[in-house]
């Protein structure tokens, strides 16, 4: 999926699904037709709406599954893959970098979270945390990306080279 070479652990594995798709989220922006110019376009923001609905669809799904009982499976060490600094600091569109950035935060917090040394499930605290970047970034959208985009840069852009076509089809 993606060319990422950073990863970090948990032992929970809703925290490494959560983790997953955010992180496969931050390749798509990375990746998208928007990543290499000052515009996100009208389908690379429906795009990251539908990654935010997806997050907090996982969240709640997460959430709202019973305690599970592991203890011959417990602990497990987990692999999340992480989008490395330098990946996301090359995104040449800011609002995709910053929308990017926080991603991998609430990717790194998760991982660090008290969830994480469990088999399963999220604390609340840990999902406030998780609930309050997914916000933040829609906020982004909604307040920022949607109305001011776009943004007319001719003399700093472009700053980086193109991050290069997604994964090929069949």
């Amino acid at each position: 999926m993606a060319e990422s070479k950073e990863k970090i652990q948990t032992y929970n594995h809703d925290v490494a699904g959560l983790c997953t798709r955010v992180h496969r989220f931050c390749v798509e922006l990375k990746k998208s037709v928007s990543s290499g110019t000052a515009l996100v376009n009208s389908f690379d923001q429906a795009r990251l709406n539908t990654y935010l609905q997806a997050i907090r669809t996982y969240r709640d799904w997460v959430t709202g599954q019973p305690q599970l009982d592991l203890p011959e499976t417990h602990p497990r060490i987990l692999d999340i893959a992480l989008m490395p600094d330098d990946d996301v600091d090359s995104i040449e569109n800011e609002s995709f970098r910053d929308c990017a950035r926080l991603f991998k935060l609430s990717i790194l917090e998760l991982a660090a979270s008290q969830s994480s040394r469990h088999a399963a499930g999220l604390l609340k605290f840990d999902e406030a945390r998780l609930t309050a970047i997914v916000e933040k970034v829609q906020a982004l959208l909604d307040s920022y990306i949607a109305v001011v985009d776009p943004l007319d840069l001719p003399e700093s852009s472009p700053a980086y080279p193109m991050s290069g076509p997604g994964k090929g089809g069949i």
